[in-house]
């Protein structure tokens, strides 16, 4: 900020407190008349004095204005003018209450965009811009650690990065975030996954209107269904609402909302490990997430992670998430071990700029399981391979 600006806006604040003496003199209607105009010369000369000693100074015959001397006059009346004199860099950590909202409103609209009614709003090209579904062929990928230890080829083969956001080789350093364990405790009773759904009215190209079965949220309790009875993980499926409000379409606080009463399950359950946020994709009406599993038409699915941190302004420290390396962490063993069990079956993992809640446990997970252009059928052969994928890494 230069010394122009500096002036100016002292000057604005000093000018305005002038105003405020003047008119609460001006008034005051019991004075007579004679004793208001006298008040009034007194109350603005001393005021001019005191606040606008620079424009006393030139009327008295001073001679030209000091800038130097204007800003040291206002700066020893105003504390505001000291602070703004002051080469202390104002405070950009931008914490006000409609920032604040703004930021959580993007955060729970960004991911795909939905009408009313929840239908898919199709705007391909700012789809294209803001998630650009990456080319993935079916074909196997190299996994040796040799090869993911080379940063380029780990992003071009196993990320999509969002154009809002930054990462780095310290980010996604494969041979750190593959040692972390991510087994459950076995010893400690109780529930070890939840499965809830930030968006719980996403629906599929064959959904049956009213049928939750055919929803996502119908999907969650197919995947915990299949934890609990095939594979022996105690699973908790919680079906909550949080994208309506008051009976209509309404995502801006769904993140804010979920988070609450995950927060209370997540305490009366401590035994859980693994939260998964659940969600399915928007795409363009063209496109069609599909790959072939032992002969059966299933739905591609997508591990998506949020930095807390934008390219532009760097970390988001009011989204702050101490478990962004344990979610990268989780996210790529994930993939990983889809990439070996199913070829083709996952998306590249996508990085984006918010936090989505996952910072409510080291092992969160968000998963966009196909799109609006899936049938329910390819929907629940996805769930029975992802089943199988989460066995693997945490089980």
């Amino acid at each position: 900020m230069n010394q122009g600006k500096r002036i100016s806006q002292v000057l604005f604040i000093i000018v305005l407190c002038v105003f405020i003496l003047y008119m609460g003199v001006h008034m005051n209607i019991g004075l007579s008349e004679d004793m208001e105009m006298y008040l009034n010369s007194f109350f603005l000369h001393r005021a001019e004095e005191t606040y606008l000693s620079g424009f006393s100074y030139i009327s008295e015959g001073g001679g030209p204005l000091p800038e130097q001397w204007v800003t040291e006059c206002a700066a020893s009346f105003l504390p505001l003018g000291t602070y703004v004199s002051e080469s202390t860099p104002l405070d950009t950590e931008v914490e006000d209450s409609e920032t604040y909202e703004m930021i959580l409103e993007k955060q729970a609209n960004d991911e795909n965009t939905v009408d009313e009614n929840g239908n898919l709003i199709e705007n391909e090209k700012v789809q294209e811009a803001e998630k650009p579904i990456p080319k993935e062929t079916e074909k196997k990928v190299d996994t040796s650690m040799e090869k993911l230890k080379d940063y380029e080829y780990l992003v071009s083969n196993f990320y999509t990065v969002d154009g809002t956001t930054a990462v780095s080789e310290k980010d996604l350093n494969a041979e750190k975030l593959l040692a972390k364990n991510m087994k459950l405790d076995k010893k400690a009773k109780g529930p070890k996954i939840l499965i809830y759904h930030t968006h719980s009215q996403e629906d599929f190209k064959d959904s049956k209107k009213g049928d939750q079965s055919t929803t996502i949220m119908g999907m969650g309790a197919y995947l915990s269904e299949l934890l609990n009875k095939k594979y022996g993980i105690e699973t908790i499926h919680h079906d909550g609402v949080y994208d309506l409000i008051d009976g209509e379409m309404d995502r801006s606080k769904a993140y804010q909302l979920a988070e609450v009463q995950v927060k209370k399950l997540l305490k009366k359950y401590p035994s859980i490990e693994v939260v998964i946020d659940l969600h399915r994709d928007g795409v363009a009406n063209s496109t069609h997430l599909v790959t072939d599993i032992d002969g059966k038409q299933t739905a591609q699915i997508m591990f998506f992670n949020g930095m807390s941190r934008t390219k532009a302004n760097g970390d988001i420290a009011y989204l702050h998430n101490p478990y962004i390396e344990d979610n990268l962490a989780l996210s790529l063993q994930m993939q990983l071990a889809a990439a070996k069990l199913y070829p083709g079956f996952t998306r590249h993992i996508y990085l984006k700029s918010y936090r989505y809640n996952l910072h409510l446990k080291p092992k969160s997970l968000l998963i966009e399981a196909g799109a609006q252009t899936n049938t329910v059928a390819e929907m629940k052969n996805a769930m029975e391979a992802l089943a199988k994928v989460l066995d693997e890494c945490v089980n």
